[in-house]
């Protein structure tokens, strides 16, 4: 006999385009999302026995992500994908559990001539503001908010040696070497209990986003860094003191490097060492370094 362990399914890459008009000034506010819904609950008769009775249509869902961004506000993230998430809870009873990602995409303001401009924005960066969310009957809801894709070099200030050096290793240890990666930074907030809870926690999202960038980039260029991992510990704790809300603060860094060339073959020119002034920037094989840091518990601290 089989059955089903797990199944969820829903809509994904739903883009969402939302422009907020200020008839009094004039002034446009836009948000551009992406959105992910997947359901969990009741559902597996439709694998089963091809019972469609227990299916909300993939449809619908795209529908409602449509009809909700009308009726509510979409900033933050963390609030748009609880009301989102919610209205599935309490719309379908045998639905009971609703996973929502929201990606947001950058719009940035245009300013001309040192002025604002009301209705007009460039994107100029490719990080996005990205939240993860998981709606539980009577569970609460868990909120995973993230930095994805922003993409930063250090020319120096970046050294990496003492490793482990055996019968595999031809890696020779680095003293002054440049730094870059693409930044996944995510925190994970304290369970709330519902959807009040997170909005009575709305100024929390924006000023622990705005923490976290400015952590994350001021800590990469002024770290003297030993290594990635020491460089994103460090990054890690700040955020956890900045937000008292977050339980967990997770980095993922993936290694861009750059080559230093050997052009002596060249009549002696030297391009290595401290003469290095040309690099050949690698696309993989790469280094990945993942960490997760949460605040020690009460009995941690004591032993």
């Amino acid at each position: 006999m089989s059955q089903v362990s797990a199944a969820r399914y829903g809509k994904d890459n739903v883009r969402v385009y939302k422009v907020d008009r200020d008839e009094k000034t004039g002034t446009h506010n836009v948000v551009e999302m992406t959105v992910t819904v997947l359901l969990e609950g009741d559902i597996a008769t439709s694998y089963t026995k091809a019972d469609n009775g227990v299916v909300v249509p993939t449809d619908t869902m795209k529908n409602t992500i449509y009809i909700t961004a009308k009726k509510n506000p979409v900033h933050p993230p963390e609030l748009f994908a609880s009301i989102l998430a919610n209205h599935f809870l309490t719309t379908y009873s045998h639905i009971h559990a609703a996973n929502v990602k929201v990606v947001t995409h950058k719009w940035t303001r245009i300013t001309i001539d040192g002025v604002p401009h009301p209705h007009s924005f460039l994107r100029d960066g490719a990080e996005t503001r990205n939240v993860e969310l998981v709606a539980k009957e009577g569970q609460g809801i868990s909120i995973r908010s993230a930095l994805v894709g922003l993409l930063v070099l250090k020319s120096t200030g970046s050294a990496f040696h003492g490793f482990i050096n055996d019968d595999y290793t031809t890696l020779k240890d680095a003293y002054d070497r440049i730094l870059s990666t693409e930044v996944d930074a995510g925190w994970t907030w304290k369970t709330f209990a519902g959807v009040e809870d997170v909005k009575a926690a709305v100024p929390k999202f924006d000023a622990a986003w705005l923490a976290a960038k400015d952590i994350t980039i001021r800590t990469f260029a002024q770290d003297d860094s030993a290594s990635v991992q020491a460089t994103m510990y460090k990054m890690a704790e700040q955020i956890l003191a900045a937000a008292p809300g977050v339980d967990v603060v997770d980095y993922s860094l993936p290694n861009k490097h750059y080559f230093e060339i050997d052009l002596s073959w060249h009549h002696g020119l030297k391009n290595t060492g401290k003469d290095a002034e040309v690099y050949a920037p690698q696309s993989d094989p790469n280094g990945l370094i993942k960490v997760s840091v949460s605040r020690q518990s009460k009995q941690q601290s004591k032993l």
